[in-house]
Protein backbone atom coordinates (compact mmCIF):
# COMPACT_ATOMS: atom_id res chain seq x y z
CA UNK A 1 0.00 0.00 0.00
CA UNK A 2 1.27 3.58 -0.55
CA UNK A 3 2.16 6.38 1.61
CA UNK A 4 -1.47 8.22 -0.28
CA UNK A 5 -3.61 5.43 0.42
CA UNK A 6 -2.34 4.79 3.70
CA UNK A 7 -3.23 8.42 4.75
CA UNK A 8 -6.52 8.42 3.10
CA UNK A 9 -7.11 5.74 4.81
CA UNK A 10 -6.12 6.63 8.48
CA UNK A 11 -8.50 8.54 11.05
CA UNK A 12 -9.12 11.87 11.16
CA UNK A 13 -6.45 13.68 13.47
CA UNK A 14 -9.31 15.06 15.35
CA UNK A 15 -11.71 12.28 15.52
CA UNK A 16 -12.35 10.42 18.87
CA UNK A 17 -11.31 6.92 16.83
CA UNK A 18 -7.75 8.27 16.23
CA UNK A 19 -7.75 9.72 20.05
CA UNK A 20 -8.48 6.02 21.16
CA UNK A 21 -6.23 4.18 19.20
CA UNK A 22 -3.54 6.81 20.08
CA UNK A 23 -4.17 5.51 23.55
CA UNK A 24 -3.80 2.27 22.59
CA UNK A 25 -0.20 2.64 21.08
CA UNK A 26 2.89 1.36 22.79
CA UNK A 27 4.37 5.22 22.65
CA UNK A 28 1.65 5.99 25.43
CA UNK A 29 3.96 4.13 27.83
CA UNK A 30 7.33 6.25 27.21
CA UNK A 31 7.39 8.47 29.85
CA UNK A 32 6.87 5.47 32.33
CA UNK A 33 9.72 3.66 30.89
CA UNK A 34 11.37 6.54 30.98
CA UNK A 35 10.94 7.27 34.59
CA UNK A 36 12.06 4.06 35.33
CA UNK A 37 15.08 3.98 33.66
CA UNK A 38 16.22 7.66 34.60
CA UNK A 39 15.30 6.24 38.49
CA UNK A 40 17.54 3.07 38.33
CA UNK A 41 19.99 5.96 37.62
CA UNK A 42 18.99 8.29 40.78
CA UNK A 43 19.52 5.33 42.95
CA UNK A 44 22.44 3.96 40.69
CA UNK A 45 25.03 6.52 42.68
CA UNK A 46 24.76 7.68 46.24
CA UNK A 47 23.97 11.65 47.53
CA UNK A 48 27.32 13.49 45.87
CA UNK A 49 28.17 11.30 43.39
CA UNK A 50 28.14 13.91 40.85
CA UNK A 51 31.01 16.32 39.83
CA UNK A 52 31.71 19.05 42.03
CA UNK A 53 28.70 17.63 44.43
CA UNK A 54 30.05 19.12 47.46
CA UNK A 55 29.92 22.96 45.64
CA UNK A 56 26.26 22.09 44.33
CA UNK A 57 24.72 20.76 47.39
CA UNK A 58 26.12 24.09 49.58
CA UNK A 59 24.97 26.26 47.13
CA UNK A 60 21.60 24.41 47.53
CA UNK A 61 21.27 24.39 50.82
CA UNK A 62 22.65 28.31 51.05
CA UNK A 63 20.12 29.64 48.02
CA UNK A 64 17.67 30.91 50.86
CA UNK A 65 19.23 33.52 53.34
CA UNK A 66 16.48 32.73 55.49
CA UNK A 67 16.76 29.70 56.02
CA UNK A 68 19.24 29.44 58.64
CA UNK A 69 18.50 26.37 59.66
CA UNK A 70 20.26 24.85 56.37
CA UNK A 71 22.63 27.34 56.04
CA UNK A 72 24.28 30.63 58.11
CA UNK A 73 26.97 33.46 57.10
CA UNK A 74 30.56 32.27 57.77
CA UNK A 75 33.17 34.21 59.51
CA UNK A 76 33.79 35.43 55.74
CA UNK A 77 31.77 37.19 53.14
CA UNK A 78 32.51 34.27 50.73
CA UNK A 79 32.09 32.00 53.52
CA UNK A 80 28.70 29.76 54.42
CA UNK A 81 28.40 27.28 57.72
CA UNK A 82 27.05 24.05 56.21
CA UNK A 83 26.18 20.95 57.59
CA UNK A 84 29.03 18.71 57.54
CA UNK A 85 27.47 15.87 55.83
CA UNK A 86 27.49 17.88 52.45
CA UNK A 87 31.09 18.55 52.71
CA UNK A 88 32.27 14.82 53.47
CA UNK A 89 29.22 12.62 51.36
CA UNK A 90 31.89 12.45 48.56
CA UNK A 91 34.08 10.65 50.27
CA UNK A 92 34.76 8.02 47.57
CA UNK A 93 35.40 11.05 45.03
CA UNK A 94 38.72 10.25 42.47
CA UNK A 95 39.25 6.83 44.64
CA UNK A 96 37.40 4.26 42.38
CA UNK A 97 38.23 1.38 44.28
CA UNK A 98 36.68 3.01 47.38
CA UNK A 99 32.65 2.32 47.47
CA UNK A 100 30.13 4.39 48.96
CA UNK A 101 30.35 2.78 52.79
CA UNK A 102 32.44 5.52 53.80
CA UNK A 103 29.32 7.64 54.05
CA UNK A 104 28.12 5.66 56.41
CA UNK A 105 30.42 7.49 59.56
CA UNK A 106 27.92 10.42 58.10
CA UNK A 107 24.66 11.34 59.76
CA UNK A 108 22.80 12.19 56.84
CA UNK A 109 20.15 13.07 58.70
CA UNK A 110 21.11 15.05 61.44
CA UNK A 111 22.46 19.24 60.28
CA UNK A 112 24.78 18.81 63.08
CA UNK A 113 27.58 18.83 62.69
CA UNK A 114 28.68 22.24 60.72
CA UNK A 115 31.26 23.13 58.60
CA UNK A 116 32.27 26.29 57.47
CA UNK A 117 33.18 26.41 53.67
CA UNK A 118 33.78 28.61 50.22
CA UNK A 119 33.14 26.08 48.09
CA UNK A 120 29.69 27.00 47.15
CA UNK A 121 28.26 29.99 44.20
CA UNK A 122 28.29 32.39 46.55
CA UNK A 123 29.51 35.05 45.25
CA UNK A 124 27.25 34.34 42.18
CA UNK A 125 29.71 32.18 40.83
CA UNK A 126 26.39 30.55 38.76
CA UNK A 127 22.90 31.92 38.20
CA UNK A 128 20.80 31.15 40.93
CA UNK A 129 17.53 29.76 39.59
CA UNK A 130 18.59 26.13 39.71
CA UNK A 131 20.09 26.21 43.44
CA UNK A 132 17.16 28.53 44.17
CA UNK A 133 14.63 26.19 43.04
CA UNK A 134 16.24 22.82 44.45
CA UNK A 135 16.52 24.89 47.97
CA UNK A 136 13.00 24.13 47.93
CA UNK A 137 13.09 20.67 48.69
CA UNK A 138 16.18 20.41 51.17
CA UNK A 139 15.87 19.57 54.82
CA UNK A 140 17.83 18.56 57.32
CA UNK A 141 17.89 14.91 55.91
CA UNK A 142 20.69 15.14 53.15
CA UNK A 143 20.20 12.26 51.76
CA UNK A 144 16.23 12.37 51.32
CA UNK A 145 16.27 15.38 50.25
CA UNK A 146 18.92 14.88 47.21
CA UNK A 147 16.80 11.62 46.16
CA UNK A 148 13.96 14.07 45.78
CA UNK A 149 15.47 16.46 43.79
CA UNK A 150 16.74 14.43 41.33
CA UNK A 151 13.27 12.94 40.60
CA UNK A 152 12.09 16.52 40.23
CA UNK A 153 14.70 17.04 37.50
CA UNK A 154 13.59 13.93 35.83
CA UNK A 155 10.42 14.99 36.29
CA UNK A 156 10.90 18.08 34.43
CA UNK A 157 12.93 16.01 32.04
CA UNK A 158 10.59 13.89 31.12
CA UNK A 159 7.60 16.79 31.11
CA UNK A 160 9.74 18.27 28.81
CA UNK A 161 9.87 16.39 26.27
CA UNK A 162 6.43 14.35 26.15
CA UNK A 163 5.24 18.08 26.57
CA UNK A 164 7.09 18.39 22.92
CA UNK A 165 6.63 14.73 21.53
CA UNK A 166 2.41 15.87 22.03
CA UNK A 167 2.99 19.65 20.32
CA UNK A 168 5.35 19.89 17.73
CA UNK A 169 4.52 19.20 14.21
CA UNK A 170 4.81 15.13 12.98
CA UNK A 171 8.06 16.08 11.26
CA UNK A 172 9.78 17.03 13.73
CA UNK A 173 9.79 14.05 16.02
CA UNK A 174 12.86 12.96 14.50
CA UNK A 175 14.45 15.43 15.85
CA UNK A 176 12.92 15.18 19.60
CA UNK A 177 13.52 11.70 19.86
CA UNK A 178 16.57 10.83 17.63
CA UNK A 179 18.50 13.75 19.25
CA UNK A 180 17.76 12.53 22.58
CA UNK A 181 18.21 8.95 22.04
CA UNK A 182 21.46 9.11 20.15
CA UNK A 183 23.19 11.17 22.96
CA UNK A 184 21.97 10.45 26.45
CA UNK A 185 24.16 6.97 27.00
CA UNK A 186 25.92 7.42 29.38
CA UNK A 187 26.30 10.21 30.26
CA UNK A 188 22.95 12.11 29.73
CA UNK A 189 21.90 9.32 31.88
CA UNK A 190 24.00 9.78 35.03
CA UNK A 191 23.77 13.70 35.14
CA UNK A 192 19.49 14.01 34.31
CA UNK A 193 19.11 12.11 37.30
CA UNK A 194 21.86 13.79 39.33
CA UNK A 195 21.67 17.32 41.54
CA UNK A 196 24.09 18.54 39.11
CA UNK A 197 23.23 21.87 37.38
CA UNK A 198 23.93 20.22 34.45
CA UNK A 199 20.50 18.42 34.56
CA UNK A 200 18.64 21.91 33.65
CA UNK A 201 21.64 22.76 31.43
CA UNK A 202 20.71 19.79 29.05
CA UNK A 203 17.02 19.57 29.19
CA UNK A 204 16.68 23.25 29.05
CA UNK A 205 18.93 23.85 26.28
CA UNK A 206 17.41 21.19 23.82
CA UNK A 207 13.74 22.03 24.89
CA UNK A 208 15.05 25.46 24.20
CA UNK A 209 15.42 25.62 20.35
CA UNK A 210 13.02 22.97 19.21
CA UNK A 211 9.84 23.99 21.54
CA UNK A 212 11.06 27.91 19.23
CA UNK A 213 11.11 26.04 15.83
CA UNK A 214 7.60 24.48 16.98
CA UNK A 215 6.69 28.18 17.72
CA UNK A 216 7.49 29.50 14.50
CA UNK A 217 5.75 26.50 12.62
CA UNK A 218 2.40 26.28 14.70
CA UNK A 219 -0.60 28.33 15.45
CA UNK A 220 -3.59 28.88 17.76
CA UNK A 221 -3.05 27.11 21.39
CA UNK A 222 -0.49 24.84 20.24
CA UNK A 223 1.62 27.79 19.46
CA UNK A 224 1.36 29.63 22.72
CA UNK A 225 1.94 26.40 24.62
CA UNK A 226 5.00 26.12 22.83
CA UNK A 227 5.61 29.46 23.23
CA UNK A 228 5.64 28.68 27.45
CA UNK A 229 7.56 25.43 26.44
CA UNK A 230 10.24 27.99 25.08
CA UNK A 231 9.87 30.54 27.81
CA UNK A 232 10.14 27.75 30.69
CA UNK A 233 13.39 25.84 29.46
CA UNK A 234 15.21 28.81 28.61
CA UNK A 235 14.36 30.47 31.86
CA UNK A 236 15.72 26.68 33.22
CA UNK A 237 18.83 26.47 31.16
CA UNK A 238 19.90 30.37 31.48
CA UNK A 239 19.00 30.02 35.18
CA UNK A 240 21.63 27.40 35.68
CA UNK A 241 24.64 27.63 33.84
CA UNK A 242 25.97 30.54 32.23
CA UNK A 243 27.04 28.29 29.10
CA UNK A 244 23.98 26.86 28.91
CA UNK A 245 22.71 30.98 28.81
CA UNK A 246 24.78 31.07 25.47
CA UNK A 247 24.00 27.96 24.02
CA UNK A 248 20.45 29.17 24.31
CA UNK A 249 21.19 32.31 22.49
CA UNK A 250 22.97 30.05 19.74
CA UNK A 251 19.98 27.91 19.63
CA UNK A 252 17.66 30.74 18.78
CA UNK A 253 19.57 32.43 16.43
CA UNK A 254 19.69 29.10 14.53
CA UNK A 255 16.01 28.60 15.10
CA UNK A 256 15.64 32.24 13.18
CA UNK A 257 17.87 31.43 10.59
CA UNK A 258 16.05 28.25 9.92
CA UNK A 259 12.11 29.78 9.77
CA UNK A 260 12.95 33.41 8.80
CA UNK A 261 10.53 35.16 6.71
CA UNK A 262 10.55 38.83 5.22
CA UNK A 263 7.02 39.21 6.49
CA UNK A 264 4.97 41.62 9.37
CA UNK A 265 3.71 38.34 11.24
CA UNK A 266 7.05 36.47 11.31
CA UNK A 267 8.76 39.96 12.65
CA UNK A 268 6.27 39.80 15.16
CA UNK A 269 6.39 36.49 16.30
CA UNK A 270 10.24 37.01 16.54
CA UNK A 271 9.88 39.47 19.69
CA UNK A 272 9.60 36.39 21.89
CA UNK A 273 12.68 34.98 21.53
CA UNK A 274 14.60 38.43 21.18
CA UNK A 275 13.24 39.01 24.62
CA UNK A 276 14.44 35.53 25.98
CA UNK A 277 17.77 36.52 24.15
CA UNK A 278 18.07 39.60 26.30
CA UNK A 279 16.92 37.54 29.57
CA UNK A 280 19.70 34.84 28.68
CA UNK A 281 21.82 37.24 28.22
CA UNK A 282 21.24 38.88 31.34
CA UNK A 283 21.78 35.98 33.19
CA UNK A 284 24.92 35.21 31.67
CA UNK A 285 26.43 38.47 32.16
CA UNK A 286 25.61 38.17 36.16
CA UNK A 287 27.32 34.74 36.77
CA UNK A 288 31.49 34.83 37.39
CA UNK A 289 31.35 31.88 34.81
CA UNK A 290 30.70 34.42 32.15
CA UNK A 291 34.09 35.83 32.50
CA UNK A 292 35.81 32.36 31.84
CA UNK A 293 34.94 33.63 27.81
CA UNK A 294 37.17 36.48 28.67
CA UNK A 295 40.25 35.17 30.71
CA UNK A 296 40.03 31.97 30.60
CA UNK A 297 39.29 29.00 33.38
CA UNK A 298 43.15 29.27 35.23
CA UNK A 299 45.17 32.15 35.95
CA UNK A 300 47.97 30.04 33.75
CA UNK A 301 47.90 31.47 30.57
CA UNK A 302 50.42 30.97 27.83
CA UNK A 303 52.67 34.35 27.41
CA UNK A 304 53.18 35.27 24.05
CA UNK A 305 51.31 34.50 20.69
CA UNK A 306 53.03 31.99 19.19
CA UNK A 307 52.74 30.14 22.88
CA UNK A 308 48.88 30.57 22.64
CA UNK A 309 48.61 29.72 19.31
CA UNK A 310 50.60 26.69 19.41
CA UNK A 311 48.54 25.60 22.70
CA UNK A 312 45.21 26.31 20.45
CA UNK A 313 46.41 24.26 17.78
CA UNK A 314 47.30 21.36 20.14
CA UNK A 315 43.38 21.01 22.06
CA UNK A 316 42.57 22.03 18.55
CA UNK A 317 43.48 18.73 17.06
CA UNK A 318 42.02 16.90 20.42
CA UNK A 319 39.47 18.43 21.53
CA UNK A 320 37.46 15.65 20.11
CA UNK A 321 38.30 13.60 23.54
CA UNK A 322 35.85 15.91 24.82
CA UNK A 323 33.03 15.28 22.72
CA UNK A 324 33.69 11.09 23.06
CA UNK A 325 33.61 11.69 26.60
CA UNK A 326 29.61 11.92 26.42
CA UNK A 327 29.53 8.43 25.21
CA UNK A 328 31.26 7.09 27.07
CA UNK A 329 35.21 8.34 26.47
CA UNK A 330 35.24 9.62 30.14
CA UNK A 331 34.39 8.30 33.49
CA UNK A 332 31.21 9.57 35.09
CA UNK A 333 30.88 10.64 38.61
CA UNK A 334 33.93 12.76 39.33
CA UNK A 335 35.74 11.34 36.14
CA UNK A 336 36.48 8.26 38.64
CA UNK A 337 34.04 5.67 37.09
CA UNK A 338 35.37 4.04 33.93
CA UNK A 339 33.37 2.50 31.51
CA UNK A 340 33.99 -0.37 29.06
CA UNK A 341 35.04 0.19 25.26
CA UNK A 342 31.84 -1.19 24.24
CA UNK A 343 29.91 0.96 26.48
CA UNK A 344 31.94 3.91 24.17
CA UNK A 345 32.44 2.12 20.97
CA UNK A 346 28.05 0.96 20.78
CA UNK A 347 27.05 4.60 21.80
CA UNK A 348 29.41 6.77 19.46
CA UNK A 349 28.59 4.74 16.58
CA UNK A 350 25.22 5.01 17.26
CA UNK A 351 25.21 8.67 17.30
CA UNK A 352 27.81 8.63 14.26
CA UNK A 353 25.65 6.36 11.96
CA UNK A 354 22.06 8.48 12.99
CA UNK A 355 24.27 11.72 12.40
CA UNK A 356 24.83 10.29 8.75
CA UNK A 357 21.52 9.47 7.99
CA UNK A 358 20.45 12.61 9.28
CA UNK A 359 22.66 15.00 7.31
CA UNK A 360 21.62 13.14 4.36
CA UNK A 361 18.26 15.13 3.88
CA UNK A 362 19.65 18.74 4.23
CA UNK A 363 18.94 22.34 2.58
CA UNK A 364 21.18 24.90 2.73
CA UNK A 365 19.59 26.33 5.62
CA UNK A 366 20.39 23.27 7.62
CA UNK A 367 23.51 22.89 6.59
CA UNK A 368 24.57 26.05 8.15
CA UNK A 369 23.16 25.18 11.34
CA UNK A 370 24.47 22.13 11.23
CA UNK A 371 28.16 23.04 10.40
CA UNK A 372 27.77 26.41 13.43
CA UNK A 373 27.01 23.95 15.78
CA UNK A 374 29.68 21.93 15.28
CA UNK A 375 32.27 25.01 14.75
CA UNK A 376 31.01 25.76 17.96
CA UNK A 377 31.78 22.26 19.20
CA UNK A 378 35.73 22.35 18.24
CA UNK A 379 36.70 26.04 18.86
CA UNK A 380 34.80 27.17 21.63
CA UNK A 381 37.08 24.27 23.74
CA UNK A 382 39.95 25.26 22.31
CA UNK A 383 39.60 28.54 22.90
CA UNK A 384 39.03 28.26 26.39
CA UNK A 385 41.41 26.26 27.11
CA UNK A 386 43.80 28.44 25.15
CA UNK A 387 42.53 31.63 27.39
CA UNK A 388 43.00 28.89 30.41
CA UNK A 389 46.70 27.95 29.59
CA UNK A 390 45.34 23.72 29.90
CA UNK A 391 45.44 21.11 27.68
CA UNK A 392 42.40 18.95 27.00
CA UNK A 393 41.72 16.89 30.12
CA UNK A 394 41.87 20.02 32.00
CA UNK A 395 38.94 22.11 33.20
CA UNK A 396 36.65 21.80 30.50
CA UNK A 397 34.67 18.41 30.64
CA UNK A 398 32.37 16.70 28.13
CA UNK A 399 29.30 17.91 30.59
CA UNK A 400 29.54 21.17 29.31
CA UNK A 401 29.04 20.20 25.66
CA UNK A 402 26.80 17.80 26.13
CA UNK A 403 23.43 20.15 25.59
CA UNK A 404 25.33 21.52 22.17
CA UNK A 405 25.89 17.81 21.16
CA UNK A 406 22.06 16.93 21.95
CA UNK A 407 21.59 20.22 20.05
CA UNK A 408 23.49 18.71 16.94
CA UNK A 409 22.26 15.15 16.80
CA UNK A 410 18.35 17.15 16.87
CA UNK A 411 19.48 19.51 14.12
CA UNK A 412 21.36 16.68 11.66
CA UNK A 413 17.78 14.36 12.17
CA UNK A 414 15.76 17.86 11.02
CA UNK A 415 13.25 17.31 8.56
CA UNK A 416 13.48 19.58 5.06
CA UNK A 417 10.53 19.65 3.46
CA UNK A 418 8.56 16.39 2.66
CA UNK A 419 11.79 14.25 3.29
CA UNK A 420 12.21 13.16 6.39
CA UNK A 421 15.18 11.22 8.23
CA UNK A 422 14.01 8.02 8.30
CA UNK A 423 15.86 4.59 9.71
CA UNK A 424 15.57 1.11 8.02
CA UNK A 425 14.28 -2.05 9.98
CA UNK A 426 17.55 -3.15 10.07
CA UNK A 427 19.01 0.50 11.16
CA UNK A 428 16.12 0.59 13.88
CA UNK A 429 17.06 -2.97 15.17
CA UNK A 430 20.87 -2.29 15.41
CA UNK A 431 20.66 1.40 17.32
CA UNK A 432 18.37 -0.35 19.56
CA UNK A 433 20.56 -3.02 20.41
CA UNK A 434 23.46 -1.09 20.66
CA UNK A 435 22.11 1.61 22.66
CA UNK A 436 19.90 -0.94 25.01
CA UNK A 437 23.22 -3.18 25.56
CA UNK A 438 25.50 0.24 26.03
CA UNK A 439 23.15 1.48 28.65
CA UNK A 440 22.84 -2.01 30.70
CA UNK A 441 26.72 -1.87 30.75
CA UNK A 442 26.93 1.53 31.71
CA UNK A 443 24.30 0.78 34.63
CA UNK A 444 25.97 -2.41 35.83
CA UNK A 445 29.79 -0.87 35.88
CA UNK A 446 28.14 2.48 37.75
CA UNK A 447 26.39 0.50 40.32
CA UNK A 448 29.75 -1.31 41.37
CA UNK A 449 31.54 1.47 41.42
CA UNK A 450 29.68 2.41 44.28
CA UNK A 451 28.39 -0.93 45.78
CA UNK A 452 31.78 -2.19 46.41
CA UNK A 453 34.34 0.15 44.62
CA UNK A 454 35.75 -1.33 41.49
CA UNK A 455 38.31 -3.80 43.15
CA UNK A 456 35.54 -6.26 43.30
CA UNK A 457 34.24 -8.14 40.17
CA UNK A 458 31.34 -9.73 39.31
CA UNK A 459 28.20 -10.35 37.73
CA UNK A 460 26.13 -9.91 40.84
CA UNK A 461 25.83 -6.98 42.26
CA UNK A 462 24.17 -7.94 45.13
CA UNK A 463 27.00 -10.55 46.07
CA UNK A 464 29.49 -8.02 48.55
CA UNK A 465 27.78 -5.12 48.38
CA UNK A 466 29.30 -2.53 51.14
CA UNK A 467 27.07 -0.15 50.34
CA UNK A 468 22.69 0.55 49.48
CA UNK A 469 19.97 3.11 50.09
CA UNK A 470 18.76 2.48 53.71
CA UNK A 471 15.24 1.24 53.79
CA UNK A 472 15.46 0.51 49.61
CA UNK A 473 13.00 -2.50 48.89
CA UNK A 474 14.67 -3.23 45.28
CA UNK A 475 18.53 -4.75 45.69
CA UNK A 476 21.27 -3.07 43.36
CA UNK A 477 19.99 -6.26 40.97
CA UNK A 478 17.22 -5.36 40.66
CA UNK A 479 18.00 -1.90 40.21
CA UNK A 480 19.69 -2.72 37.47
CA UNK A 481 17.79 -5.49 35.45
CA UNK A 482 14.60 -3.14 35.61
CA UNK A 483 16.50 0.23 34.52
CA UNK A 484 18.03 -2.05 31.47
CA UNK A 485 14.72 -3.07 30.37
CA UNK A 486 13.25 -0.04 31.00
CA UNK A 487 15.85 1.83 28.84
CA UNK A 488 15.40 -1.02 26.24
CA UNK A 489 12.33 -0.91 25.98
CA UNK A 490 11.99 2.61 25.66
CA UNK A 491 14.53 2.63 22.87
CA UNK A 492 12.55 0.45 20.87
CA UNK A 493 9.17 2.48 21.63
CA UNK A 494 10.43 5.40 20.24
CA UNK A 495 12.42 3.84 17.33
CA UNK A 496 8.89 1.95 16.05
CA UNK A 497 6.52 4.80 16.70
CA UNK A 498 9.03 6.71 14.29
CA UNK A 499 8.70 4.31 11.57
CA UNK A 500 4.86 4.65 12.14
CA UNK A 501 4.75 7.86 11.97
CA UNK A 502 6.70 8.47 8.70
CA UNK A 503 4.51 5.92 6.72
CA UNK A 504 1.46 7.29 8.31
CA UNK A 505 2.14 10.64 7.80
CA UNK A 506 4.44 10.44 4.16
CA UNK A 507 1.23 12.07 2.27
CA UNK A 508 0.53 15.06 4.81
CA UNK A 509 4.19 16.32 4.88
CA UNK A 510 4.38 16.58 0.88
CA UNK A 511 1.80 19.07 1.34
CA UNK A 512 2.99 20.90 4.55
CA UNK A 513 4.50 24.15 4.34
CA UNK A 514 7.80 23.21 5.89
CA UNK A 515 11.29 24.21 5.79
CA UNK A 516 12.40 26.38 2.71
CA UNK A 517 13.98 22.99 -0.19
CA UNK A 518 16.57 25.49 -1.84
Amino acid sequence: MTDTASAATSPRPGSLWSRVRSFSRPIVFAPLLALIALGAWAFASPIGSSPDDDFHLASIWCANADRTDLCEPGPATDEREIPLAITLAPCFAFHEEVSAACQEAIDAADSEPTHVTDRGSFDNTYPPVYYATMNLFASSDLMASGVVMRFVNIALFIASITALFVLLPVRRRPSLVLGWLVTVVPLGLFLIASNNPSSWAITGVATSWLSLLGYFETTGRRRIALAVIFVLSTIMAAGSRADAAAFTLLGAAIVVLLTFRRDRRYLLAALLPVVLALVALAFFLSSSQSLAAVSGLATGAPSGRLAYFALFAYNLLNVPSLWAGVFGGWGLGWLDTTMPAVVFFGALAVFVGVAFVGIGVHAWRKNIAVVVVALTLLLLPAYILGRSGDLVGQNVQPRYLLPLIVMLAGLAALAVGSRVVRLSPTQSVLVVAALGVAQSLALHVNLRRYLTGTDVPGVNLDSSAEWWWSGMPLSPMAIWIIGSLAFAALAAVLVQDLARASRANAAALRSARVLDDA
